[in-house]
């Protein structure tokens, strides 16, 4: 599908999709009906063995998922989750959480997925995944006037972002480069949301915003004469539905429900819809 569509829509740079590996571990020889240890932890809280897709996500996390105007949750993300839950004859359950206590929920079976731009990359040993289906980065958005140019002007300044987001994993520390970007600034500051991140830099209580790309695209489109993104990219990377570690069979009932979606015209659509929002189907990777 890459060969006939561009790379990200707001950046330049190349990236190639990988394979993920599958997860699970060998049967014992001694019983063919043995199963591996993350399979069995996993058994019966899957969508495929309850007929429930319980979707996680961060209720302020535009375009993916949030609180429309009538109310309702919505988003892109939420959109796909209930079309892939209605192909499969699933009950569909929107449920917002705490970032923070994700991987809390998900153990326990309150949600069984969680799905609201959800970058697989440097987790890939926690979860199971479905197939990436969306490219993403990590970039820093500054207000208009701030004169902040490039990534040395950032040195001395105030940066935010998400709590375990994985922006703040990047500039953390697991990426040695960035790492040594994010030594130069004033503070790396958390907050528990997007929204609450961009109030505090058109306030002026921070400089600078570190996020995923689609979020600034949607910040961007809100107010284009607000905030300017940065040219360079902190991390390059994808959207993926992380599943609890074993659940093989839901992530590829996803996976192949995703794909028709897709050949279908589904998807397409959807990205038109919220194309004003900068979700953009050039950047789809599913194939």
């Amino acid at each position: 599908m890459l060969d006939r569509r561009s790379f990200l829509s707001l950046a330049a740079a190349g990236i190639s999709v990988t394979a993920l590996v599958g997860c699970g571990g060998s049967p014992a020889a001694t019983d063919s009906t043995s199963e591996p240890a993350d399979n069995a932890e996993a058994a019966g809280t899957g969508a495929v063995d309850t007929g429930k897709l319980i979707v996680g996500f961060d209720s302020s996390y535009p375009p993916y998922g949030y609180v429309g105007d009538d109310g309702e949750y919505t988003g892109f993300d939420l959109e796909l989750a209930q079309e892939v839950a209605a192909r499969n004859d699933w009950e569909v359950q929107l449920e917002p959480i705490d970032w923070d206590a994700k991987d809390t929920l998900l153990d326990s079976g309150a949600i069984n997925c969680i799905w609201n731009g959800f970058t697989m990359e440097g987790r890939e040993e926690d979860y199971t995944f479905s197939e990436p289906y969306m490219l993403n980065g990590q970039v820093i958005v500054v207000r208009a006037d701030s004169g902040i140019a490039s990534f040395d002007d950032l040195a001395g300044r105030a940066v935010i972002t998400q709590v375990d987001s994985a922006a703040y994993n990047v500039l953390a520390g697991e990426d040695a480069t960035q790492a040594e970007l994010a030594a130069t600034f004033a503070s790396l500051e958390t907050i528990g949301d997007y929204n609450t991140a961009f109030m505090q830099l058109e306030s002026g209580a921070v400089d600078a915003v570190a996020c995923d790309l689609s979020i600034s695209a949607y910040q961007l489109a809100a107010k284009p004469d607000a905030y300017v993104q940065l040219d360079e990219f902190l991390s390059e990377e994808h959207y993926a539905v992380g599943f609890k570690k074993g659940d093989d069979a839901t992530a590829e009932a996803v996976n192949e429900s995703l794909r028709a979606m897709d050949e279908d015209g589904f998807v397409a659509e959807l990205c038109e819809k919220y194309g004003e929002d900068g979700i953009s189907y050039d950047n789809w990777c599913l194939e």
